[in-house]
């Protein structure tokens, strides 16, 4: 599991361990950590979307764009480390007055230079170390950085961010103003929210942790947290041999319209692959999903009428059909998505004894929270902690990064890696639905359920894609052979 921490956070451990060490040695532990993985680029290393063709350190051409204070200062240190590797270093103070000095020297004792022109170099690096602007940056680049990052981004060098990308906000994941895309981006002790979180993340490229021995320093619950197969698999509920479709669960289905049957089609689709052992369909679209999928269990409705489940799932191209309320005022978990967002009274939410998770994109977030939808996608870490806070209730909020927030503000907030924009395609929000609603239903709590879907859901988007347009009934097709790869089972054992 990758786990991420705030900017207050990773400094008291900082400011902790550097107490117990001589002086300078956490920046020197960086420094070597960042020239390392600089080497392995230009020594045609793999991880950054532009791969230095120089094939060697020696002889190469390293520009550092130094900022002031410790950021600056890590940057300095290791161009100092590849110049004395032979590399040809030049260093650019964007704040001459207030250049880490120790840094400085280092490099130019090494062999390195302070470049005369910036753009002169900038135009003939290798690779470009961005040091600008550390973690506590707010509010995009200083108009006077913004010349040469561009530069530095329109040259042919690897750009490597230090620890973050200038521009960006290492808390919310926010791009305030204008930011300097990174190739790659070493950070030091722990991983930032900004680094895991879109818009930022686009900023960060490759990410390549650097440890520097913050770990008995850092808090155990940390603010953000990315699951990775293993965490996932412990997760996935299995049968035993003596299950039965209904101690498996029962998975509650309110989806679809005269409008919209396929929405009804494509979240049993998803519910048919989450784990539980039966799904109950309710709505106007049983004919079609009997169509395509005879084992489900049909019922006109309502919802209280329709037979016992474990969980609902209810919403997808519902529009003005019946059935949320009848679900919400049920004791069991309830998964409410796209038309059943629509008109949700926060105080109901809060009011029911049972679960209750939301998973709406930026647009109904946006509804929901009486805001611009441009306001949510800026912020998506806020956005996602307030509706959780506001209906108290997990909240999924679908995107190119995947949150998943719990109304409990001491649980860390889980972030999806496994996404591609490929997953941008009409109905696979709804095989989502039923994918999480399933997993409710065979007994996961909402956050893991929620975390859980969100997983397989983006690796069979994946899988289905191969780099290529997919539709949303290929990406439930393609959920089984993300299950047995989160698991480790090979098709046919």
């Amino acid at each position: 599991m990758r786990t991420a921490y705030s900017v207050e956070t990773v400094r008291n451990a900082e400011r902790e361990l550097m107490a117990r060490l001589p002086e300078g040695a956490l920046m020197q532990r960086a420094a070597a950590g960042l020239a390392a993985a600089c080497a392995d680029l230009l020594g045609g290393g793999s991880g950054a979307g532009r791969v230095s063709a120089v094939g060697r350190v020696y002889g190469s051409k390293v520009v550092v764009l130094a900022g002031s204070g410790a950021n600056g200062g890590d940057a300095l240190y290791a161009g100092a480390r590849l110049a004395a590797r032979g590399a040809r270093v030049w260093a650019v103070p964007l704040a001459a007055d207030r250049t880490h000095e120790g840094g400085l020297a280092a490099l130019l004792g090494a062999g390195g230079r302070v470049a005369d022109d910036p753009f002169e170099v900038l135009a003939v690096a290798d690779l470009v170390l961005d040091g600008i602007t550390g973690i506590g940056g707010r509010g995009g680049l200083r108009p006077d950085a913004v010349p040469v990052a561009r530069a530095a981004r329109g040259g042919r060098g690897v750009i490597v961010a230090v620890d973050l990308p200038s521009g960006v906000e290492a808390d919310s994941g926010e791009v305030a103003g204008e930011a300097l895309r990174a190739d790659a981006t070493v950070t030091f002790g722990a991983y930032k929210p900004g680094l895991l979180i879109d818009p930022a993340r686009e900023y960060a490229g490759a990410l390549r942790l650097v440890d520097i021995g913050l770990g008995p320093y850092l808090p155990s619950v940390p603010e953000l947290e990315a699951l990775q197969h293993e965490d996932v698999a412990r997760l996935l509920p299995a049968p035993t041999g003596e299950s039965d479709k209904y101690r498996r669960g029962v998975v509650g289905i309110v989806a679809g319209s005269a409008r919209y049957p396929g929405a009804a089609v494509l979240a049993v689709a998803g519910a048919l692959r989450g784990g539980a052992g039966a799904v109950r369909y309710v709505g106007p679209g049983g004919d079609a999903v009997i169509a395509h999928y005879p084992e489900t269990l049909v019922h006109e409705g309502p919802p209280s009428k329709a037979g016992r489940v474990q969980a609902w799932a209810v919403g997808p191209g519902l529009g003005d059909g019946p059935g949320v309320a009848d679900a919400l005022a049920s004791d069991v978990p309830v998964l409410v998505d796209a038309d059943g967002l629509r008109l949700l009274d926060p105080a109901t939410v809060r009011a029911r004894t049972a679960p209750t998770l939301l998973t709406p994109h930026a647009g109904e977030a946006a509804a929901l929270l009486g805001v611009d939808r441009a306001e949510v996608e800026s912020g998506r870490l806020a956005a996602v902690r307030e509706l959780a806070a506001r209906y108290g209730a997990t909240v999924l909020l679908k995107g190119s990064t995947t949150l998943v927030a719990s109304p409990d503000q001491g649980v860390p907030v889980r972030v999806n890696p496994t996404g591609t924009p490929w997953l941008a395609t009409a109905g696979s929000g709804d095989v989502l639905s039923g994918l999480a609603g399933s997993l409710l239903a065979s007994g996961l709590d909402p956050r893991d359920a929620a975390s859980a879907a969100a997983y397989l859901h983006g690796l069979a988007g994946r899988l289905a894609s191969h780099g290529a347009p997919v539709t949303a009934h290929e990406v439930a097709e393609a959920v089984r052979g993300a299950w047995r790869d989160v698991v480790g089972v090979r098709a046919g054992a």
